[in-house]
């Protein structure tokens, strides 16, 4: 198949250490001879800290997200370095660049791309971009709930939504640089016009990405 995989900032950066960006390595090479991989990863908690200190210098929601999408580049470059040969060494900035390095028939890993443009957003545009088979988003609960699981005890898994019910229920979050959401607007209507099969699940656990390409129900799926 041809998958895009978005991987949440805060998934990889939990613990500030290493292990993450290997455990993920080591599940994206095996994958590599079967799949065609293309990698996205978020900033996560350093992303927002740069956004915030961008914020009290009265600097702009543009220029908010450019920090942010260096962090994101940051990341990218350091997943990069523990897939070493099975990755093509280079972090594209857009999606025609990605397309370019694929050639290579290596897993591309990318951040961000432009402004009011999220990870999540880019991950979804990307494999509409690609015609993707797959697109797998990796973050740090689950999968969605009803309500906002690290604030109600009684909050729910839903195990399947429709892309129309999922609309509704982002309809007027807030946009700006940094606002964590499963998905923002421009996500979601990427994955509506092209029909993109999308599951969101829990990334701690990065053997979940073997889970879902083997077809096991977990988290929470897409449907149309």
């Amino acid at each position: 198949m041809r998958i895009v995989i978005a991987i949440g900032g805060s998934v990889l950066l939990n613990d500030y250490d290493y292990k993450k960006f290997q455990e993920y390595s080591e599940i994206l090479k095996s994958l590599y001879k079967e799949h065609e991989l293309f990698v996205v990863v978020g900033g996560g908690v350093p992303a927002r800290d740069y956004i915030n200190i961008v914020r009290g210098l009265n600097g702009g929601e543009a220029i908010c997200d450019d920090i942010g999408i260096e962090v994101t580049r940051i990341n990218a470059k350091i997943l990069l370095i523990g897939l070493g040969e099975f990755a093509y060494q280079k972090v594209p900035h857009n999606f025609q660049e990605a397309i370019e390095y694929s050639s290579s028939e290596k897993i591309i890993v990318m951040g961000g791309t432009e402004p009011a443009h999220s990870t999540d957003a880019v991950s979804a545009i990307l494999a509409e971009y690609i015609k993707a088979d797959l697109l797998i988003n990796l973050t740090s609960v689950n999968g969605m709930y009803d309500k906002d699981p690290n604030k109600f005890e009684d909050a729910e898994l839903i195990s399947k939504i429709t892309v129309e019910e999922m609309l509704d229920f982002i309809s007027g979050k807030d946009v700006k640089a940094g606002t964590y959401e499963f998905f923002d607007m421009t996500a979601i209507q990427m994955i509506k016009r092209s029909s993109i099969r999308t599951v969101i699940a829990n990334g701690y656990t990065p053997k979940n990405l073997l889970k879902i390409i083997n077809g096991e129900n977990i988290g929470t799926t897409i449907t149309f």
